[in-house]
């Protein structure tokens, strides 16, 4: 029981390291995206995957005002087809399997955002590098440093947390906060 509570204790601290401003930006940038009709893509391994299926599940689904709503947001999870992803891990290696989708999928002026607990995924950063080259929006989400994710990016939410499950629990809250206000800035159109 003392290990749970303390846990739940760490959470409420760690909530403490997100900076409102960061994901404020976030949400301009995705509401942006919206109104423009840019697609939004998301990246991230392993728990960060997890996340970024379920953030994209969240911003495309939760966010409409009805069945029939034209204005929606335009996001694909790099992550989620299995086989996409092993053939170009298996074929070309795994730093490229987001790069290489990347260069079928994205135009100018898409966003896309790279989770990484750590901020140095090898196959991250080629697509944030690959997606700065081609005049796409990045946003990097990271934990512990931010590493070369949040130099890199043109804009950074990040958790100075120190270990990987509270750095993706704290990317989970971040999304979530996300979904609330952007479901209620759509809501207000009407």
């Amino acid at each position: 029981m003392e290990m749970i509570r303390e846990y739940l204790n760490w959470t409420r601290a760690s909530c403490d390291q997100i900076d409102p401003s960061e994901v404020q930006k976030l949400i301009d940038v995705l509401m942006d995206a919206r109104k423009k009709g840019q697609r939004i893509f998301i990246i991230g391994n392993g728990g960060s995957a997890a996340t970024a299926s379920h953030f994209c599940e969240d911003l495309g689904k939760c966010t409409l005002r009805n069945l029939e709503d034209p204005l929606r947001f335009k996001v694909i999870s790099l992550t989620d087809n299995l086989p996409y992803v092993s053939a170009w891990a298996n074929d070309n290696g795994y730093d490229l399997i987001f790069e290489q989708q990347l260069r079928n999928l994205s135009e100018s002026g898409d966003v896309v955002i790279g989770i990484s607990a750590s901020g140095n995924s090898p196959n991250i950063l080629n697509a944030i590098e690959y997606a700065n080259a081609s005049g796409m929006i990045t946003v990097g989400m990271s934990g512990f440093s931010g590493g070369k994710l949040k130099e890199m990016s043109d804009h950074s939410v990040h958790v100075s947390i120190d270990d990987y499950g509270m750095a993706e629990n704290m990317h989970m809250i971040i999304v979530h906060m996300i979904i609330i206000r952007t479901t209620a800035l759509v809501a207000d159109e009407t």
